[in-house]
């Protein structure tokens, strides 16, 4: 047989075992792969489409979904599968784990046929007369973390509605209606912001439509517990712990406070409230997959299950829940509008990412230390090794901060070889540098009349009680209501942070809060926290490396000491000085070496290479610390005090 008739019989077989032998005889696909997708339209979709989620194969981590979507009108129909997805600011949709599947009409099979410059895209002809399409389709979740998250478990779930839907094209998702259920373990608990039937294996819940359903994820799980955090009576808070074991569910009276605290404070910075209710999706887990991910009435939430338990080392993960709240004011009811987009299959622009992200890092860890999640010190020392991490960041010489708002596009949060030099999503805690220095210039010149505080009441808090339509600003309207807190060329302020590329971190805000930047040779116990818990130690401000589990380089700073030697990530230490690594003997060598004039030599292996590096650094280890300056006001201080009104 000649190759192009062997690949062109191949290609029917294949055909023909995944439709079937009754599609392709019945339903043959089209030649015409160039169907026009059709542009979302602001009007309702006719019917309502009913999406059933068989959840309860956990062992081998398969969502199975049944789906009824109304045929509307006559002629061929596009069903998208979701690709830009709201709160991870870009195209995260997980096509490549669809399997399985199948399209019926009237129980025939209806064949379908994947849009080649598109591939979230699927064609299909419905027959005469068709009322709806049957579709059933698998989600096959990661069973390893090489595949990514790990979001099913023996004994915990995170349900994601928008990996688990195809919706027809041609309208906005507002308008189309789901009606959703979900099946799980017998004896599981689940927690969702969705409202409906919450009884029972298998909830039914209210319809909602698709841009609801998309925010509104289930956490589900064997051991569970749920604490009601909102102590006035003014709307239902929750927190919902979903853990590996039950012993991991038991955080004392005063951690629960802290939480109940956040909300308190939250409700003290920003006035109104945009949800009816709020659920914290919690998962405690060594297991499930670690999310931070925000929804306009709840978020998710996973941390290492010792969240409770080892409460003195787990303080690098406290700001997570502020963080997350925050986004129900910021990016989720008033949000850039160029993020916005009326379906799931529309590009972002990421652009404002540095208000959206950066606003709400700042403000997480403020209330944080607010809520008592972080001590005051606690506090201080994150933002030490913040301001630590971004004036060394050496890639601002050629990369402007706003630019990092396209890496969500560009490298959803890939490795990346010298991030330092590289930058990744530095709007983060640039940005929370960057709204700290606005946040003290304020205080400076109304002599602490007004602050930061007044600007997120004034544009967050608006309108108090809704929450269903997102309210979107732009840069000007930010400027604007800066100047409506206190008259000042912000414009020019933020421009100069945000386009302009500059040598070093904005860490005016750290000199107008009474501290300075300065490092020496003891790590903070912050520090030392966070270590414990990440598995890591940093040499990054002394020999300019860090080293992650099992002795591998986990990050190298451009043009540091040890990237000069010739170090670069990946590589595995095996000796320092001629003895075998431990993260204690590198800090000794890096400590003798003040005194001694030999350079420090590391002996890496990277696969079958070995080599020995010699780093030349004599400068002992340097860690980040805030010190304070005298005779200054400690605004600091004041910023993460708790609120009394």
């Amino acid at each position: 047989m000649k190759l192009k008739h062997f690949a062109l019989a191949s290609a029917i077989a294949l055909s023909i075992g995944a439709f079937g032998a009754a599609a392709w005889s019945q339903t043959p696909v089209h030649a015409d792969y160039s169907a026009p997708i059709p542009a979302p339209q602001d009007v309702a979709f006719p019917g309502e489409i009913t999406l059933d989620v068989d959840a309860t194969d956990v062992g081998r981590g398969i969502f199975r979904i049944h789906e009824v979507v109304p045929v509307a009108g006559s002629g061929p129909m596009t069903l998208l599968y979701p690709r830009w997805l709201p709160g991870k600011h870009g195209p995260r949709g997980q096509i490549e784990k669809v399997a399985g599947l199948t399209i019926t009409a009237n129980g025939q099979p209806v064949a379908w046929r994947r849009d080649p410059g598109d591939v979230y895209a699927f064609h299909v002809d419905p027959p005469a007369g068709a009322a709806a399409l049957d579709i059933t389709f698998q989600f096959l979740s990661s069973t390893d973390t090489a595949q990514g998250s790990i979001v099913m478990t023996p004994g915990l779930l995170n349900l994601e509605w928008e990996g688990l839907v195809l919706y027809p094209a041609g309208y906005y998702a507002s308008r189309i209606n789901v009606a959703p259920s979900a099946r799980l373990p017998e004896g599981w608990s689940f927690a969702t912001a969705l409202d409906g039937d919450t009884t029972g294996a298998a909830p039914h819940f209210q319809s909602v439509d698709l841009a609801t359903l998309a925010d509104s994820p289930m956490f589900a799980g064997r051991y569970y517990r749920r604490v009601e955090l909102d102590t006035t009576g003014r709307s239902r808070v929750s927190l919902n712990i979903f853990a590996d074991r039950p012993d991991q569910l038991l955080g004392t009276d005063a951690q629960i406070e802290a939480h109940r605290n956040l909300v308190h404070q939250a409700d003290l910075l920003y006035g109104a409230r945009h949800f009816n209710h709020y659920d914290f999706l919690f998962a405690l887990s060594d297991h499930l997959g670690g999310i931070g991910l925000e929804h306009q009435r709840s978020s998710q939430n996973g941390v290492p299950g010792n969240y409770f338990t080892d409460w003195n080392n787990t303080s690098s993960r406290r700001d997570l829940l502020p963080h997350e709240m925050t986004h129900s004011w910021n990016g989720k009811y008033r949000r850039p509008a160029d993020l916005w987009t009326p379906n799931f299959n529309v590009p972002m622009q990421d652009s404002l990412l540095w208000v959206y992200e950066g606003q709400t890092q700042y403000w997480g860890y403020v209330l944080a230390g607010r809520s008592g999640l972080l001590t005051k010190q606690e506090a201080l020392d994150s933002l030490a090794l913040t301001a630590a991490a971004y004036d060394t960041r050496v890639g601002r010489t050629w990369r402007p901060l706003v630019d990092t708002t396209n890496d969500p596009i560009i490298s959803p949060r890939a490795p990346q070889a010298w991030r330092s030099w590289q930058r990744s999503e530095d709007y983060y805690s640039e940005g929370q540098l960057i709204w700290l220095e606005a946040d003290t210039l304020i205080r400076e010149r109304t002599n602490n009349r007004k602050s930061l505080d007044d600007f997120a009441r004034a544009f967050f808090g608006v309108n108090d009680g809704q929450w269903q339509a997102p309210d979107t600003y732009t840069f000007d309207d930010v400027v604007a209501a800066l100047n409506g807190v206190m008259p000042y060329d912000w414009a020019g302020f933020l421009h100069e942070r945000v386009d302009a590329i500059a040598p070093h971190a904005p860490l005016d805000g750290l000199a107008r809060g009474g501290y300075r930047l300065v490092y020496n040779e003891t790590r903070s116990p912050y520090l030392s926290a966070q270590e414990t818990h990440r598995k890591f130690a940093s040499f990054t401000y002394s020999i300019g490396l860090s080293v992650g589990e099992g002795a591998v380089v986990n990050d190298v700073q451009w043009d540091g000491p040890a990237f000069n030697a010739g170090v670069t990530r990946g590589a595995k230490i095996l000796a320092v000085n001629g003895v075998g690594y431990e993260a204690e003997g590198l800090r000794r060598a890096i400590t003798n070496a003040k005194t001694d004039t030999q350079p420090i030599q590391l002996l890496l292996q990277d696969g079958d290479r070995y080599w020995t590096v010699s780093i030349d650094y004599h400068g002992g280890l340097r860690y980040p610390h805030l010190e304070r300056i005298a005779g200054t006001p400690d605004r600091l201080s004041a910023i993460y005090a708790p609120r009394r009104r």
